[in-house]
């Protein structure tokens, strides 16, 4: 865990809080592919939290919307979330335990309710000129697609 603290802290996507709003548990969980990652419940600030209520991509819509073309390029936007800075007024909200202290999110954290919908109205205003023509997208699983293979 304090690996990760010292990670997280170097890369800016933490900071040590200073006024208690909410409190998270830390927990380190197994990754599937060896290794140990860092998480927090955030259940009680979720159970708080009004719901986003921004619809998801319908994921058979989006297979659907890639048959007949010859050439898919698949793009996971890993860490994505970790792009999208939290408003300064609620960072402390993301506040978590360690055994070193107490720290919150600068950017936004895995686990939050509104997580994935943030995400996805993100992308969207992205994509959006290039979304179910060349480009489908879901959440942080992007896919550009072309019917031919020329000039490639």
């Amino acid at each position: 865990m304090r690996t990760e603290v010292d990670k997280l802290k170097a890369i800016g996507f933490i900071r040590e809080a200073t006024y208690l709003v909410w409190l998270a548990n830390s927990v380190m969980v197994r990754k599937t592919k060896g290794g140990w990652q860092m998480c927090q419940d955030y259940t009680d600030l979720n159970k708080a939290c009004l719901n986003d209520s921004f619809p998801l991509p319908r994921i058979d819509q989006v297979v659907d919307a890639t048959a007949e073309h010859n050439l898919l390029s698949f793009m996971d936007a890993y860490l994505g979330y970790n792009q999208i800075f939290m408003d300064p007024a609620d960072r402390e909200h993301t506040t978590f335990i360690t055994d070193r202290g107490l720290y919150c999110y600068n950017v936004m954290p895995f686990g939050l309710k509104n997580a994935g919908a943030t995400y996805q109205r993100l992308v969207n205003r992205i994509f959006a000129k290039h979304i179910g023509g060349i480009m489908e997208v879901y959440v942080d699983d992007m896919l550009v697609k072309s019917q031919t293979t020329r000039g490639i």
